[in-house]
């Protein structure tokens, strides 16, 4: 499995519980993708930021189930300031994928360069790792990666992936030393603004103390300054929410920034790939659309049609 965020989560998880064995990899250091949480020391003390992914909802009748099983283990928690259906990782969002990779093989901080088909299988090659063999292969990272990895391989999957492109953002992350002023929690812009999202990270549920704030950038917005210093973009997105909360804001105790390359994927008006013959599969969330529920439902059909695949073949045998 080649990506362990939701879609490659679910997916594992999936197939594991359907008896197969799975190993998951990842680039990133831990559990998150585009639900990551990033944590800043302070002169007050550690602070969480949710940088990615602000929230998500669960109208499906299996992620509902997922979710109210997460919720009843505590990684979820309802946010209904934002919307009443609306849900977040407690205490930062990639509570749940976290959880998620207790019961999975993953292997962090690991990049993919390549994979090939065998007379047995297939070859996976790692930057960081030794050359793996094995008998499928699930690719679960955006469209842009995915059509890279898949170009020499399956073109015609790969030209899926080249036909979803994704939005970039820049997102600040600010804490302070007291509250800022106004009882608002959330401020959404449009996409072609500094502030297309900003919401004070504090007030959502499991938080700590400290007054944390994320702003988030418009796609747009993103696209132009994609090559902006950081910290043009810090300040801009900085003068941006002051803007919006009618008031100066003070020096912060903390700040940072992230660029997200592929934050908000397309549609490819698609659940998942799959070619039985290959044993290669491709899921994500810039096939259904660009929400969590539709990155874990991707995974999910994926798995199912997989076992589904292999059940077929176990009665012919």
């Amino acid at each position: 499995m080649i990506g362990a965020g939701m879609a490659g989560m679910a997916c594992g998880q999936a197939l594991r519980d359907a008896g197969h064995a799975v190993t998951l990899i990842d680039k990133g250091r831990g559990a998150g993708g585009r639900m990551a949480t990033r944590r800043l020391a302070t002169p007050l003390g550690e602070v969480s930021f949710d940088h990615g992914a602000q929230y998500f909802t669960a109208r499906d009748p299996d992620f509902r189930n997922q979710v109210e099983a997460w919720a009843s283990a505590g990684h979820v928690s309802r946010w209904t300031a934002v919307v009443e259906d609306a849900w977040v990782g407690a205490p930062g969002m990639n509570a749940p994928l976290s959880a998620m990779a207790t019961d999975l093989d993953v292997m962090w901080s690991v990049r993919v360069t390549q994979i090939s088909r065998t007379s047995s299988g297939w070859k996976v090659s790692a930057d960081s790792s030794p050359v793996s063999t094995v008998d499928a292969v699930v690719v679960a990272i955006p469209a842009e990666q995915a059509a890279d990895l898949l170009t020499a391989i399956v073109p015609e999957m790969a030209a899926i992936a080249r036909g979803v492109s994704s939005s970039p953002c820049w997102t600040l992350m600010l804490a302070f030393g007291d509250r800022l002023p106004g009882d608002l929690d959330w401020l959404r812009g449009d996409d072609d603004s500094a502030l297309a999202w900003a919401a004070r990270s504090s007030a959502k549920p499991g938080r700590g103390p400290i007054e944390a704030w994320v702003v988030q950038a418009g796609g747009e917005w993103s696209a132009r300054h994609l090559d902006m210093p950081k910290d043009e973009v810090e300040a801009g997105l900085t003068d941006a929410l002051s803007h919006r909360l009618g008031a100066a804001l003070p020096a912060p105790i903390a700040c940072s920034s992230h660029r997200w390359l592929y934050a908000r994927s397309g549609r490819g008006g698609l659940d998942a790939l799959w070619d039985a013959d290959l044993k290669l599969g491709v899921c994500g969330d810039w096939l259904t659309g660009p929400r969590v529920e539709a990155a874990w439902t991707s995974g999910t059909r994926l798995a199912a049609r997989m076992t589904g695949d292999a059940e077929v073949e176990r009665l012919r045998r």
